[in-house]
């Protein structure tokens, strides 16, 4: 005989039946019951009480980045569902994971305007794969299991569940329920050979091969893939923010980071190139700067699951839709091995001057000022390169992309796509739940700390062992960089007068220090990681530092600006 229990009850259930052990959220009125069958489930839910539901949906994606899971929020109705809309538009833009799960009105209230009451479903549909309201008991397993299936098959991204009060309380027939097939939905293309054979015959016959990495490679656990792929074909690769890590910092073929601020090298032999091949990444236009002048005498070939990135803004030669785990596979099985060595060769001019002209500046500086850079280079390496690191947005996502290292797969989080300020400490605190054996590092500038400060209080009930460094230069950064080289230096509203970081770590029961000088700086990046448990530390660089190289906005991706 099935068990008679009430919609919350069966929800604990299904979440248990999907292999949930993380949750991050706030209760509230209209998802009450929910939180009250959960306290039968503390044991094997492990809930974790942000203090701002934007902050559960970013630590759920911080969770889902570092770790492969689905991340979990679960919040109340009306302000608490669309505090809720950042996170889960920045999971969609950046392909993570999500189920969102909501309080909402009784069925019987719906449309009346009653307390708290907001039309969660039509908000939600243009920024999630997937939105539904559970309006009665019966329906929870079902939504449950479709909810989790779409969250993270093919290209993943977010899933609203709009919970109405009465479906948690009635009481229906449970039995819990597996989904791996909605009519209608192809999450993976079907492999075509035709195009696989076309693409080994176009990368065979290339003399200047370049590669563009995506985070399609991390999604698709196809790291060792992409290794075999261009190992053997000898072909040079540049990463995008997101796919930084898919591909070890010290790789001999990684040529560095693609787009607005990375590498001289991949920028501008990604216009010299013959054949240019995107693997699970989307021609964002941080990556292609001009779009007219964007690799026009290449060959185009895009590896990609999801077929709506095709010709969406580069014009495609061949088409490889798929699985990249399976796709790299079967075309690296095709290609003839080869080294390209003149076409490597090329990049060693440019990383010659972006050495002289840019790194050298950034890691040892002749200012008797802290730089971003060289905090971060100090960082990466106290922790061997085997960190996570996350990042807030702005100059401290730029500099930490730049001069962090990566030995590890799955190793940056980062709001790539919609760029959200106040993202990183959140997401550091849901990485530190995803993968509790590895450090995380954040980075945050002393605007984006302060937009989701109140997580502190997260991370002081949860001894949740971030590292924090705030690099604090009493401006919101990009926009002075941006005001100092295209507004004739005219800060509007971008200098900061801030708070002592060390009184409200102090206030959090949170150990800090603050940096000033060079000189202290290897110490207290040592106790930081010496510290069992968070540490904030605050140091305090030049205010006004810029992130360079920089291809300027509307500009073409070869025209990389080496000064302001």
């Amino acid at each position: 005989m099935k068990d008679i229990i009430t919609g919350a009850e069966a929800l604990m259930r299904s979440l248990e039946h999907q292999g949930v052990k993380t949750i991050f959220g706030y209760p509230g009125g209209s998802i009450m019951p929910v939180f009250d069958a959960l306290y039968d489930h503390r044991k094997t839910l492990n809930h974790i009480l942000v203090r701002h539901e934007q902050g559960a949906t970013h630590a759920a994606q911080g969770f889902a980045r570092v770790s492969g899971e689905v991340g979990v929020c679960l919040v109340t109705s009306g302000p608490g569902a669309t505090n809720t809309i950042t996170g889960i538009a920045d999971a969609m833009i950046d392909s993570t994971p999500l189920v969102v799960i909501a309080g909402q009105v009784g069925t019987g209230f719906l449309g009346t305007d009653a307390f708290q009451e907001v039309d969660l479903v039509g908000i939600t549909q243009p920024i999630t794969k997937w939105s539904y309201q559970i309006r009665s008991a019966e329906d929870v397993p079902w939504a449950v299991a479709r909810a989790f299936y779409v969250a993270k098959s093919g290209r993943p991204g977010p899933v609203v569940l709009d919970f109405a009060k009465n479906a948690q309380v009635e009481k229906s027939e449970y039995a819990p329920a597996k989904l791996d097939y909605i009519r209608s939905y192809q999450p993976v293309p079907e492999m075509d050979e035709e195009a696989v054979s076309q693409a080994a015959e176009l990368i065979n016959s290339a003399e200047r091969p370049l590669v563009l990495v995506g985070q399609g490679v991390e999604l698709g656990d196809a790291q060792q893939e992409l290794r075999a792929f261009i190992e053997k074909a000898g072909i040079p690769a540049g990463c995008t923010l997101l796919g930084l890590s898919a591909l070890p910092t010290a790789h001999p073929l990684n040529k560095g980071m693609l787009g607005m601020h990375g590498n001289l090298g991949p920028n501008i032999n990604t216009n010299k190139c013959d054949v240019l091949i995107a693997v699970g990444m989307r021609f964002d236009d941080r990556v292609t700067g001009k779009l007219d002048t964007y690799a026009k005498q290449a060959k185009i070939i895009h590896f990609d699951i999801d077929p709506a990135e095709i010709d969406k803004n580069v014009k495609t030669d061949i088409a490889v839709l798929g699985d990249c785990k399976e796709t790299l596979a079967a075309v690296t099985a095709l290609l003839k091995p080869a080294t390209h060595q003149e076409w490597l060769d090329s990049f060693l001019p440019y990383e010659k001057v972006e050495e002289e002209k840019v790194i050298r500046p950034e890691l040892h500086p002749a200012s008797k000022s802290l730089s971003m850079g060289e905090v971060i280079r100090a960082v990466s390496e106290a922790t061997n390169h085997e960190a996570v690191l996350v990042t807030d947005v702005g100059q401290n996502q730029m500099m930490s992309a730049r001069y962090f290292k990566y030995s590890k797969e799955r190793s940056i989080v980062t709001s790539g796509g919609l760029g959200t300020m106040g993202f990183g400490l959140p997401a550091a605190i849901g990485a530190t739940f995803g993968r509790p054996d590895r450090t995380v590092c954040v980075f945050m500038g002393d605007g984006g700390l302060q937009m989701n400060i109140q997580e502190m209080g997260t991370i002081m009930e949860q001894k949740a062992p971030v590292k924090m460094i705030l690099l604090n230069n009493n401006f919101l950064g990009n926009v002075r960089q941006w005001q100092a080289m295209f507004f004739n230096r005219r800060y509007s509203f971008t200098p900061m007068l801030n708070p002592d970081y060390m009184k409200i770590a102090s206030a959090y029961d949170i150990p800090s220090r603050r940096v000033m000088t060079r000189e202290e700086l290897k110490g207290a990046i040592e106790e930081m990681l010496a510290t069992d448990g968070p540490f904030l530390l605050e140091a305090c660089v030049m205010e006004e530092g810029n992130v360079l190289p920089m291809t300027p906005p509307g500009g073409s991706v070869n025209q990389m600006l080496l000064e302001c």
